[in-house]
């Protein structure tokens, strides 16, 4: 069954659209989980600290994700906003992930796609691999992305150095336990965000792996419907779990590897 054979049998239009309540949740769902590693890392609490931080980088990574697709259900400029205040608490530049992020969708899996080099990798290769991959989408992007994109990642860059400077010089301990978690998760972007999800599905690369069990979902913010975001780009995170729903009653054949 062809991509558009699939986009024609599942009614999946209508689930782009958010509430206000689903817009709120979208937007604000990294701000507690922020407050709290914070809070407790003042404290020096550094070991609680951790999987709060850690749900933060996953709500931002989610954040993020929608904002690529134009799914927080705000303008332009907010999206924008959301996408520039993250890379500078995420320590990346989220607009280079963004640029591979959509040729990865584009290309998907082929030598053009940047993103997705370490599907093909051993899960340990995939690991190794992270720094050169947050490396490298910066390089594509700026190689490759247009004028805006170009200023969009100098701009988010230097406000990460001027960040990170400030932080070092002062030596504020909370926030340099912060951006040494947070560039530990960049590095492994390579493996969670690609490898878990895409790994031996070359043959047929649309069709990226999925997570059905409820728990798992939960822990992990629904980030890994990932065959139901290739198939619906479109469709807000938050609304998932109904697609994937609406893909198994409308074709219940459909190959669905799990993710983990």
């Amino acid at each position: 069954m062809t991509h558009k054979e699939i986009l024609r049998k599942v009614e999946w239009k209508y689930l782009k659209t958010l509430t206000f309540k689903e817009m709120l949740i979208e937007n604000n769902l990294t701000i507690p989980w922020f407050i709290i590693s914070l809070t407790l890392a003042y404290y020096e609490h550094y070991i609680f600290a951790l999987p709060f931080s850690t749900f933060f980088f996953l709500t931002g990574l989610r954040q993020v994700h929608n904002g690529f697709h134009n799914s927080l259900g705000t303008n332009k400029f907010l999206t924008w906003f959301s996408l520039y205040i993250n890379s500078i608490l995420m320590m990346v530049s989220i607009h280079a992930v963004k640029f591979n992020h959509i040729r990865h969708h584009k290309y998907c899996l082929t030598d053009e796609d940047y993103e997705g080099k370490s599907a093909g990798m051993t899960w340990y290769g995939a690991i190794l691999y992270g720094p050169i991959h947050i490396f490298l989408i910066h390089k594509v992007t700026l190689q490759l992305g247009n004028k805006d994109y170009k200023r969009n990642v100098i701009l988010e860059l230097i406000s990460i150095i001027i960040f990170a400077a400030l932080v070092f010089y002062f030596r504020v301990d909370f926030l340099i336990y912060h951006i040494i978690v947070m560039v530990i998760g960049e590095f492994l972007m390579a493996f969670f965000a690609v490898w878990t999800v895409h790994h031996d599905t070359h043959d047929s690369p649309e069709m990226a792996r999925t997570q059905r069990t409820g728990w798992k979902n939960k822990i992990t913010f629904s980030m890994f419907y990932h065959l139901e975001h290739h198939l619906f780009p479109a469709v807000p995170t938050i609304k998932l779990p109904e697609l994937a729903k609406r893909i198994d009653k409308a074709i219940p054949e459909i190959e669905k590897k799990q993710t983990f």
